[in-house]
């Protein structure tokens, strides 16, 4: 039997009242169904657990389709598999103690058309702590014309914010959101993945009317 491919994990675990982005509620993780109240309903005994959360759509590693910006944007019913799912990706490393700005320059000698480009910065080290909401890496309007321009198919990062959060406008939501190109945030893990020769998928559920959902990213090497 041949060797199976190594699948690398970059999600978040989603746990109860957890912080993903300061303002928002933390996700309620229950029981709908308890397992010590179901054996009754069957004659074999049988044990069921249904579980129960209420979350925001932004929570975890979560995935932005167009309509998260755009209200005639693509929402996540909407999006291709093809833009979400076995994407040839490619990690552009910029380690935060280097500078939290992601320029053109960083960019300029990769090949993006049509892969999933990962911002691996180290960020993710941070979850769970204060210091992940503090002064972060982001990518510059600069930067996210040179990703929409060379054709970038999916986007993501190991911050809180593709965007420069600590100002009052979005420009990179704005940007590739509006050329169609999903965004991935809040991912962990990069670390583990070469810079490129890998398979990239991150797909959220198929809701209508919703522009965000937390997905299980991951990569499958080889």
């Amino acid at each position: 039997m041949a060797d199976r491919a190594e699948i690398i994990d970059l999600s978040h675990v989603i746990e109860d009242g957890m912080t993903t982005y300061k303002g928002l509620p933390g996700p309620h993780i229950c029981d709908f169904w308890e397992r010590t109240s179901t054996a009754a309903n069957y004659d074999d005994g049988s044990t069921f657990q249904i579980g129960r959360i209420d979350m925001v759509a932004n929570t975890g590693t979560y995935l932005d389709s167009p309509f998260h910006r755009y209200a005639d944007g693509a929402d996540l019913s909407e999006l291709e598999l093809p833009s979400l799912a076995d994407v040839p990706g490619i990690v552009i490393r910029r380690p935060w103690e280097n500078g939290l700005a992601i320029e053109p320059q960083h960019l300029e000698g990769h090949e993006v058309a049509g892969r999933a480009v990962l911002f691996h910065t180290g960020w993710d080290r941070h979850w769970r702590s204060d210091a992940y909401f503090g002064e972060h890496p982001y990518v510059t309007p600069e930067a996210a014309d040179w990703l929409v321009d060379h054709g970038a198919r999916i986007v993501g990062i190991d911050s809180c914010n593709i965007d420069n959060m600590h100002v009052r406008a979005r420009p990179i939501h704005t940007r590739l959101l509006g050329a169609g190109i999903p965004i991935c945030e809040h991912m962990t893990g990069l670390g583990a993945l070469p810079d490129e020769g890998f398979r990239f998928s991150a797909v959220p559920p198929k809701v209508k009317g919703m522009g965000t959902f937390p997905v299980r990213a991951y990569a499958v090497l080889g």
